[in-house]
């Protein structure tokens, strides 16, 4: 039996908001390693994204390299497995890995072609094994792939777009490790990319996922031979394509406010023969809480008494686990004294705000527009323009105090 733990999308060195997450990481990461050593694991598994850009900072690369020191360490025993993700540079993650192999830690980060020219298949293919040194699976490590790094299309098979590429990659080396394994042997996928279907994380850019779908492929693409693939690249953990074992292992913090009451875990998984005999979440502890004030839009006044509510911060010091805020207001008009007035109040407070997000009251049924003449646009005065555009966002005329602004700002540009 191999028993293993697969993760992704670390992110090391990112910022929320303009805040660095270095506490959150280390707490994440000190727990895992506990895990891995209460548990007796025999393979981790980094679906890609260790870092948050390609070229990280030197305190994001001292933390990842001692937590793999220290986890080694504490588990000798311990396979890792790492593969690149598009926030990933191939490259660098891969350069220190005549070092990390001392310690039983394999990279892959590029796709290698043999003298041929073709997909050396080998180098994505690795040996699992078990506390007694055998080898009881093979993981296919199968990193973010960019245009080529797939093998090419075959006459007979249409069109070679993206999706297609990477459908031959997984096909061919899922053929190819077949024909390697013996007797009862598992097979693990790792890849880090975008399957249809797949939920994304509201209002979290990180994932780059292109709109309309254009790079996910179908979860088909896995051969059902697979005893368990495990993503990364989608922040929200979840189940693929109705298969307990393809799945989002998810980000280990959350990356947006919409997952303010989600659960973050890592993937726990027993391999037994040929099959994944258990397969369940780890929960992960949340270190520092996001909180929406109020939970849903409120006028300024009310907005201003819940955040005069919050806990004074400490005299002596601020708290590094200091609960990050997302500030919501329902406005009326433009007010451009709020966010002055929230800062105020927040200067002795034991939080820290990110941002102000304004909602407006919903317009009723929209207006029947038509398209309108060159002529007719040339009759419509600006000020007219303005306030339609003001009533169409704050569904209420425009005040006649900025009206008179407006008026004053166009005298002005005339007489120049």
């Amino acid at each position: 039996m191999i028993k293993m733990i697969h993760t992704a999308d670390w992110h090391l060195g990112q910022t929320f908001y303009g805040y660095d997450r270095e506490e959150e990481h280390d707490a994440f990461l000190h727990w895992l390693c506990r895990v891995l050593t209460e548990k007796e694991i025999d393979v981790l598994l980094i679906a890609g994204d260790v870092f948050d850009v390609a070229n990280p900072s030197a305190s994001a690369q001292r933390r990842f390299f001692r937590f793999l020191r220290q986890t080694v360490g504490s588990n000798p025993q311990l396979q890792i497995v790492i593969i690149a993700g598009n926030h990933d540079s191939a490259a660098r993650l891969e350069a220190p890995l005549p070092l990390l192999e001392e310690m039983n830690t394999h990279v892959v980060g590029v796709v290698r072609h043999t003298d041929e020219g073709k997909i050396d298949f080998d180098s994505l293919l690795l040996p699992l094994h078990n506390r007694d040194g055998e080898t009881d699976a093979w993981c296919m490590a199968v990193p973010f792939l960019r245009q080529g790094d797939y093998p090419p299309r075959e006459e007979e098979e249409g069109r070679d777009t993206y999706v297609a590429g990477i459908e031959r990659m997984y096909d061919r080396l899922a053929g190819y490790v077949q024909a390697k394994k013996t007797g009862k042997q598992a097979v693990v996928a790792m890849g880090h990319l975008h399957v249809s279907g797949a939920e994304l994380s509201e209002n979290d850019r990180s994932e780059g996922v292109i709109m309309g779908g254009l790079e996910s492929v179908p979860a088909t693409v896995f051969d059902k031979r697979i005893a368990y693939t495990a993503l990364g690249h989608i922040h929200k953990a979840q189940r693929v394509g109705g298969s307990d074992t393809v799945r989002y292992s998810g980000s280990p913090l959350p990356m947006s406010f919409s997952e303010t009451h989600y659960r973050h875990q890592v993937v726990y998984v027993e391999l037994e023969g040929e099959t994944a005999s258990k397969v369940e979440p780890l929960y992960i502890p949340r270190t520092v809480d996001l909180w929406r004030i109020p939970a849903s839009p409120c006028p300024p006044g009310e907005v201003l008494e819940a955040l005069q509510a919050l806990p004074e911060a400490e005299a002596e010091a601020v708290s590094p686990a200091r609960p990050f805020i997302e500030v919501r207001v329902l406005l009326q008009e433009p007010l451009p004294s709020f966010r002055h007035d929230v800062e105020e109040i927040l200067k002795n407070k034991n939080v820290r705000l990110t941002s102000i997000v304004p909602s407006y009251p919903r317009q009723g049924d929209a207006e029947e527009h038509l398209p309108l003449t060159f002529d007719d646009l040339q009759k419509i005065e600006p000020l007219d323009m303005l306030k339609k555009a003001f009533a169409g966002k704050y569904n209420t005329e425009m005040p006649d105090e900025l009206q008179q602004l407006f008026r004053q700002v166009v005298a002005g540009l005339k007489a120049e």
